[in-house]
């Protein structure tokens, strides 16, 4: 069992391994990016990467505070469902009405993977070939479609 300073240490350390494997890969648009605080450019939609004790997982949260709004971005996300899906190669998991940490609503479209451990130094190999190319895809499918988002 590791300390909270340990444990944050280790968390630290890993996003900073990750931020400097992803540092040298251009966004879609050919400029640099900051991977790990990825910014959508839209009020209220965000690319969540978490790594945990457990396993690591991918997210886009939708956390405007109307949830007619909310709605409504979710509802745009299903109308390029199949665009998400052919730039990620995979289906992830939907969920319209969820909270995060801080019981905030919001909707998530996510992917998680499990059996690997951010406080596993030899997981990181795994969660980095898990984040990478997935964040890689939404960076490409993002290009595609945020004026759809924009325009809300």
């Amino acid at each position: 069992m590791y300390s909270k300073e340990e444990a944050s240490k280790i968390r630290q350390s890993f996003w900073i391994t990750f931020d400097k494997y992803m540092k040298p890969i251009p966004s879609a648009d050919g400029m640099p990016v900051n991977w790990v605080n990825y910014k959508t450019g839209v009020k209220h939609i965000f690319f969540r990467m978490d790594a945990v004790k457990r396993g690591a997982s991918i997210a886009i949260e939708l956390a405007h505070p109307d949830a007619g709004l909310r709605e409504l971005y979710f509802e745009q996300f299903q109308a390029v469902k199949l665009l998400l899906a052919d730039a990620l190669g995979e289906e992830w998991e939907w969920q319209a009405n969820t909270t995060n940490d801080y019981s905030q609503p919001l909707s998530r479209i996510a992917k998680t993977t499990e059996g690997v451990s951010i406080f596993k130094q030899e997981d990181w190999p795994a969660i980095i070939s898990f984040l990478k190319p997935r964040l890689i895809a939404l960076d490409q499918f993002w290009s595609d479609v945020k004026p759809i988002f924009e325009a809300l």
